[in-house]
This record gives C-alpha cells, sequence and structure tokens, in this order.
C-alpha cells in the first residue's frame, strides 16, 4: 500500500479542490518529504494516474492573469472519497505498515470518529500482541539464535513491537481522554496551506514554482 496516494488525497480532501503545486506545498509543509516519497515526481504522478482511476475529478483551469499556465486541479469523486478512508484506515489498524503509511494516518485520524479510531488502534494492539505472541512461543528474545548474532535481528523485531504497543495504547488514552477534535464533534481540522500562505519549510526551488506541465 502507497502511502503517497493517501497523503495525495488527503491534502485534496482538505482543500476541497487543488491543483498540484498546492498539493506538493502541503505536503512540504507538513515534512512529508523527510519521512515519506513525497517527493514532486511521485506527487504528481499521483495525481495524474489517480485521476485517470476517476478517483479524482480534474478540472483544467485558465491561465493566471500574470500569464503562468493553466493549471489543472483536482477534486476528489466519490470513489475518491471512498478510496482515502479505505486507506486511512488501513493505515491505522496494520501491525507492521511502513512508517511513512502510518504516518500518513496519523496525519488525517481525526476524520474520522472519535469511537472508530480507537477501534482501529486497538485492531493495531491486538495485531501486534498476537504477532509477539507466535514468535516468542518458539522463540526466546533473551536466548538469540543460537548464540550467534543472527539473532538481533529478532531481537529487534520484538522490542519495536513492544514500543508499538506502548505507544498505540498511550494514543489510544489521550484519545478516549478527549484529545484532538474528531469527525462530527466540531468544525474540522484543516492542516493546508491558504492561498499565497508562505510556506516556511518549502525546499524547492522558486523556478520550479508551477510544477511541471503547469499542474
Amino acid at each position: 500500500m502507497s502511502a503517497i496516494r493517501l497523503l495525495v488525497l488527503g491534502a485534496v480532501r482538505q482543500h476541497g479542490r487543488a491543483h498540484g503545486y498546492q498539493v506538493r506545498n502541503d505536503l512540504e509543509y507538513w515534512g512529508a518529504h523527510e519521512w515519506s516519497n513525497a517527493k514532486p515526481g511521485s506527487i504528481y504522478h499521483a495525481l495524474k494516474q489517480m485521476a485517470k482511476q476517476q478517483l479524482l475529478h480534474a478540472h483544467d483551469t485558465a491561465p493566471s492573469t500574470a500569464g503562468g499556465p493553466p493549471r489543472t486541479e483536482y477534486e476528489l469523486t466519490s470513489a475518491g472519497e471512498e478510496e482515502y478512508f479505505r486507506l486511512l484506515r488501513a493505515a491505522l489498524v496494520q501491525r507492521d505498515p511502513k512508517t511513512d503509511l502510518l504516518s500518513a494516518g496519523l496525519g488525517f485520524i481525526v476524520d474520522l470518529p472519535r469511537a472508530e479510531a480507537v477501534a482501529l488502534l486497538e485492531q493495531r494492539v491486538r495485531a501486534l500482541t498476537e504477532w509477539r505472541t507466535t514468535v516468542t512461543s518458539s522463540y526466546v528474545p533473551e536466548g538469540g539464535a543460537g548464540g550467534h548474532h543472527i539473532g538481533e535481528i529478532m531481537n529487534m523485531w520484538v522490542h519495536a513491537t513492544d514500543s508499538g504497543v506502548e505507544w498505540t495504547r498511550g494514543l489510544i488514552a489521550r484519545i478516549e481522554g478527549g484529545a484532538y477534535v474528531f469527525a462530527g464533534e466540531g468544525a474540522p481540522f484543516v492542516g493546508v496551506l491558504a492561498p499565497g500562505q508562505p510556506n516556511p519549510y518549502a525546499v524547492r526551488d522558486d523556478a520550479d514554482a508551477q510544477g511541471p506541465g503547469g499542474d
């Protein structure tokens, strides 16, 4: 499963309708270029690919008054909305998603109802715990693997699982304690940049500000 699809769909969804440069700027603002494959080429490719898949509707716009090229603005279709929530739920519940996918899921978790977010995270805890039980039924972390260093591989995974359980349970407690505003509880969280708002975390050059092909 690709984190870039979830990130792009989520960014477009928060805008309602956005062009590629806006999406790229938002993902850089979130620091996604540091913890995921949210690079310019991947972002523009994902937008065009999901438009072909009818997850996004592409709107052609007129050239800007400043003389820039026309841009394509994207908007989620009903199928895109379904895909967004499918990816979001999968990112939160999987035992071993890649770090970028789990990070993307956390970034959009408040788009779910509070009770559902807790239920998904509890599924993740169960999956982690079941995996650990299965592995340690035939493998004792302290014993290594016949005394050689290869046992450290499993040690690393077992300790990472323990850490994942602890962190997830802490997040569940914070959410159950009333942290954050979830779907249906008030004005939705919007973390995208407003038009013209400078991005202090941008990594692009000014010459590339229009994006490939004016998208």
